[in-house]
């Protein structure tokens, strides 16, 4: 994303890796000036009014029209194991369904797991975040969007039809798209 925008991140960013140190401690002490921040804390700093954010991937182009997230598995593991790794798929995307049908129920359970303390935050992420379009974008497009992004940043040196070509199959995800139609 700097790469996208003229910074080197090699050269113009340091990048700070402590797991002791908080990013989001050392941004409110003023000890950094910016950081990249996973929900809740955007809600927390928007909620106590510091900072403001730069970009929103879930919002900003053209980060927004694409899979932030993707889901990968060993070759291995699939070729031996495609019920499993259909089962697992079709879970994730009947949550991802849930999530983008039912916002509420999904921050409920999500508070009720305690895998978050806070309702409203929860509730925003689901909101700001588009579940509702994994059917309609395209995967393939994506994986070629990010891995472009990679290569011109220099952390990766193979070409993003190459990466598609020798590491993709999209069989599954084609039939469970067909099988949990709208």
């Amino acid at each position: 994303m700097a790469a996208e925008v003229g910074l080197d991140p090699k050269k113009d960013l340091h990048w700070i890796g402590n797991p002791k140190e908080k990013p989001k401690d050392l941004y409110i002490a003023g000890k950094i000036d910016a950081f990249l921040a996973f929900p809740p804390e955007p809600q927390e700093l928007r909620a106590r009014h510091i900072g403001r954010v730069i970009f929103d991937t879930a919002v900003d182009r053209p980060w927004s029209q694409y899979f932030c997230c993707m889901l990968a598995g060993n070759p291995e593991f699939v070729r031996r194991h495609p019920v499993a790794t259909k089962r697992a798929m079709r879970a994730i995307l009947k949550a991802t369904d849930l999530c983008a049908s039912d916002p509420g129920s999904a921050a409920r359970m999500l508070v009720d797991g305690r895998f978050t303390s806070r309702f409203d935050y929860a509730l925003q992420t689901l909101k700001d975040v588009r579940y509702d379009v994994w059917r309609e974008y395209d995967t393939e497009d994506a994986v070629r969007f990010w891995a472009l992004r990679m290569r011109e940043a220099g952390f990766i040196k193979s070409t993003p039809q190459k990466i598609i070509a020798e590491n993709t199959d999209w069989r599954l995800l084609e039939e469970l798209k067909r099988e949990l139609k709208a």
